[in-house]
């Protein structure tokens, strides 16, 4: 059985410094020591004072342990994984991450009672959600070792929520560890004074042919199949593993790729906008609907929905507020999911542009999408790498305005004409 890493593809040098930080939080906990009058224990100060053999103090002064971790790196680079693989190497039994012990099985299976995993299901994490987890996060770990928290997609924290985890970061308490994922450590993404705070984790895009081999080892892809989802999902390991085994997945990404050719006129680049948005709709609709329901039912039984005794119909009619509650989270949840189906349709498109581009300066690069390459060389022809490049842009400027919040529809339509321009 592989460690807790196993799956982190691609990233030697952040795997050896996580490694060396969870041998040094081990040796903490094998290391009495006095905690300060003021209430919390500084994990950087207790790391240079341990001079015991299991895990010997490392030459760079940087390795050891600390109570804030911020994992930035590109979409599909792994920050999650890279969190929960930490998180679990910190709560093994053995110090190590073995991948086998309850404490990284528990981890990584996220039933573990002291990691606790923030997934912001809407466009934000509010500061309600953020307090009630630092006062959470307050108590003591109840399996000896460490309270951990993640955060995932931490650049979504609003600016009370950011101010609320500041508060607790710059108060730590005792065994309490923050690992923080976002896509950089830029002021956009995260505080500068949060990221003054934290030690930083650089992740890398992997490379298609790491990608590759997990999927092949892990999921038991055939080794063909393995190269072309790992090429054409841009080195983005989820992504590739849901185009070699979800045949959907495929089919949108052949209509997406088919868009370039179909902008023949202003009406066309108007449908091929609608049918893109639509068919991001269609995606994330299916992708929540089974939690919604699930949701919604567990929360009317909870409600008494169903019940016979009395009182049961009025704690029914008294219940709606907590549907509409509901409803709000759940909308703003299918918003994100739409958004995030979208996201990826673009990226999908900016990969085609971008070979169409190599092949314009004939550069010695291997193409994104090698099944639509003779396409991509007929655009590459028509338009130049000029007209290439500024059809890359407008892809890029349409994923741009979306995350600035503008409707979805009005950055497509307006992706699509600039595309039809040229």
């Amino acid at each position: 059985m592989t460690d807790v890493f196993g799956d982190l593809v691609g990233q030697d040098e952040a795997v050896a410094m996580l490694r060396r930080a969870a041998a040094s939080a081990a040796a903490l906990l094998r290391t009495p020591v006095t905690v300060p009058a003021g209430g919390h224990d500084d994990l950087d100060a207790l790391a240079e004072e341990y001079d015991g053999d299991p895990a010997p103090a490392p030459a760079d002064p940087g390795a050891g342990m600390t109570h804030a971790w911020i994992f930035t790196g590109p979409p599909g680079s792994g920050r999650s994984v890279a969190a929960r693989a930490f998180a679990a190497a910190l709560e093994c039994v053995h110090g190590t991450g073995c991948g086998s012990c309850p404490g990284c099985h528990t981890t990584l299976t996220g039933t573990h009672a002291d990691v606790r995993l923030v997934v912001p299901e809407g466009l934000s994490i509010g500061v309600n959600e953020m307090r009630a987890l630092v006062l959470r996060a307050a108590s003591a770990p109840s399996g000896g070792r460490w309270q951990i928290v993640i955060i995932e997609d931490a650049d979504r924290l609003t600016e009370a929520a950011g101010n609320a985890l500041l508060k607790a970061i710059e108060e730590p308490p005792p065994r309490t560890v923050f690992l923080l994922c976002a896509p950089s450590t830029h002021p956009d993404d995260i505080s500068v004074t949060i990221r003054s705070r934290c030690r930083v984790v650089p992740l890398r895009q992997p490379p298609p042919a790491a990608v590759a081999e997990v999927l092949v080892r892990r999921d038991g892809i055939a080794p063909d199949v393995a190269e072309w989802a790992a090429a054409a999902a841009q080195g983005h390991v989820g992504r590739a593993r849901r185009l070699a085994r979800d045949p959907e997945a495929r089919q949108r990404r052949d209509a997406v790729l088919a868009v370039p050719r179909r902008l023949t006129g202003v009406g066309a680049a108007f449908d091929a906008a609608s049918a893109l948005i639509e068919a991001a709709e269609a995606e994330a609709a299916a992708s929540v609907a089974e939690i919604d329901e699930a949701e919604r039912t567990a929360l009317q039984t909870a409600l008494g929905a169903g019940g016979t005794g009395r009182g049961a119909a009025g704690a029914m009619r008294g219940a709606a507020g907590q549907l509409k509650d509901l409803e709000k989270r759940q909308k703003s949840r299918a918003t994100r999911a739409q958004r995030d189906a979208l996201d990826r349709a673009l990226v999908d498109l900016a990969g085609f542009y971008r070979d169409a581009i190599v092949m314009a300066l004939r550069a010695p690069v291997a193409p994104v999408h090698t099944d639509t390459a003779s396409l991509a060389g007929a655009g590459a022809q028509k338009w130049d790498a000029e007209g290439s490049l500024r059809r890359l842009e407008a892809v890029l400027e349409c994923r741009a305005a979306i995350e600035a919040n503008v409707k979805p529809r009005i950055a497509v339509e307006a992706m699509m004409l600039a595309l039809w321009r040229g």
